[in-house]
This record gives C-alpha cells, sequence and structure tokens, in this order.
C-alpha cells in the first residue's frame, strides 16, 4: 500500500447515513492506492460548528504530527465557514498536511489545488448562507400564517425539558384515549 491517509466524515444529523460517505472514501483510497489508518466520524454535527468531537480529536492529531494526509468526501464535510476554512487550509499548509476531497479532485500541494480549495469554500459558505435565508423566510411565512412556533409560553419553559417528560405525556395521554 502507499500513502498513509486519514478519513474525515459528518453528517448534519443523526439520521443520516455516514455509510455513504465512508464506501465512496474506501472505494477511493483503494483505486489511489491510500492506506487509511484511522477515521473519524461526526454524526448530528453541522459545518458551521467547528467544535466536533472527532474533528476536535482530528485537530489534535494532525497538530502533533500523526496525520500528513487527509482525505474527506467534499470540502463542506470539514466546514462551511469561508474564514473557518481558509484558516484550515494555511494550517494544513504551514504543517505539511495534504489534503484530498474525494469527489471534488482537490489536490492541496498545488498552486491550482489551493485556488480551487478556495473557489469551493466561497461555494460551501454561500450554500449556508442559502440554507440560513430558507429557513428565515419558511419562519416568517409561517408567522404571517398564523402557526405559532416553539413550545407554549409557561413556567416549564425556563430550562431544556428532558427526553422522559415527553414520553410520560405521551403515556398519559395514551392511557386517556383508551
Amino acid at each position: 500500500m502507499g500513502k498513509e491517509v486519514v478519513l474525515y466524515i459528518r453528517t448534519s444529523t443523526t439520521d443520516q447515513n455516514t455509510d455513504t460517505q465512508l464506501v465512496a472514501l474506501k472505494d477511493y483510497c483503494q483505486r489511489m492506492d491510500l492506506k487509511i489508518t484511522d477515521t473519524y466520524v461526526d454524526s448530528g454535527y453541522s459545518g458551521k460548528d467547528q467544535q466536533r468531537p472527532e474533528f476536535e480529536r482530528l485537530l489534535t492529531d494532525i497538530r502533533s504530527g500523526k496525520v500528513k494526509c487527509l482525505c474527506v468526501w467534499k470540502i463542506d464535510r470539514i466546514g462551511r465557514s469561508l474564514r473557518h476554512l481558509l484558516n484550515l487550509l494555511e494550517e494544513f499548509q504551514n504543517l505539511g498536511v495534504e489534503f484530498i476531497s474525494a469527489t471534488q479532485n482537490i489536490n492541496s500541494t498545488s498552486p491550482e489545488g489551493r485556488m480551487f480549495w478556495q473557489l469551493l469554500c466561497v461555494f460551501a459558505d454561500y450554500e449556508r448562507s442559502l440554507i440560513v435565508s430558507r429557513v428565515k423566510a419558511g419562519l416568517s411565512r409561517a408567522k404571517r400564517e398564523g402557526k405559532t412556533l416553539g413550545r407554549k409560553p409557561g413556567s416549564k419553559d425556563k430550562g431544556r425539558r428532558k427526553k422522559s417528560g415527553y414520553l410520560n405525556r405521551w403515556l398519559k395521554a395514551r392511557k386517556g384515549s383508551k
């Protein structure tokens, strides 16, 4: 086997399947003669969040010199903020870490590859802005239609509700309907 590489996989919600990315990355590494030494998986984390458990572990391993090549499915898997992605590229370059995006043919070691990385960073940031804009538009429309958003206000609305409360209310409602 050739060069050693680590994989990073991220999904935005826990109900999304990480296997889509994992299978594609394993196939890519096999075709490119890359040896996978570790896999970092964050399931249920937004790309805008810079603090993700496995991403933090990955950065720690990169900064300690354990990782010299990182492979992702798409660049937006590691982040969606333009500033964050550009800072990562600079840090990877300074630490001698090669970055591979399997579906976007990025080679971060060439001037063309870095330019392409920067263009994709702009698009990832733009896509995130579009998502936020669509959500806000949807919420605004729902308010105009008179729909109530969020929880009902009340004395119990001061803190985060426990999941067990939902189960208890469901069980109580179920018993009442029989």
